[in-house]
């Protein structure tokens, strides 16, 4: 390894570990709710034609999601990161999680960026996130990157 690529290791650590040791508290929540359903669906009082439902979250994803708008985790433009990777489906999302390292931290980032900002006007990929572990995996991935480059967060 030369001096650049160390340059740029350290770099990287650098930028992503202040957002990401934000994050990482939600873990063990992100672990217990992998699979299973975050969201339910409320429907107004009153005449049930008429009325309107909307998703209601759990407390804690609300918060992550908050979290990680507070960050600097947010790429607007995931769809070129989805494209130049060619991930289509929640299979190809949890492969590219899986294989990326800490020169795509960009790749976990639009994954990432895709079900915040998605879920923003899609209410149901905020749940989808949490329940196909994207969101779990996503942030675990980044934290393995850190590590290992990095020494152990909290």
């Amino acid at each position: 390894m030369d001096k650049e690529d160390i340059a740029y290791r350290k770099q990287v650590v650098d930028t992503y570990k202040p957002d990401v040791e934000k994050l990482i508290r939600y873990l063990p929540w992100l672990q217990e709710k992998a699979g299973g359903n975050v969201q339910e669906n409320f429907e107004g009082s009153g005449i049930k034609d008429s009325s309107i439902t909307f998703p209601v979250y759990d407390g804690m994803l609300m918060s992550f999601i908050k979290e990680v708008q507070r960050t600097g985790l947010l790429d607007r433009n995931y769809p070129y990161v989805y494209s130049r990777n060619r991930i289509r489906t929640v299979k190809d999302e949890l492969a590219a999680i899986d294989r990326s390292g800490i020169r795509e931290m960009d790749i976990l980032k639009g994954i990432l960026s895709k079900y915040v900002l998605g879920g923003m006007t899609k209410g149901k990929l905020w749940g989808e996130a949490v329940n196909n572990s994207v969101f779990l995996n996503v942030v675990r991935k980044m934290k393995e990157n850190l590590e290992f480059w990095d020494g152990p967060m909290r």
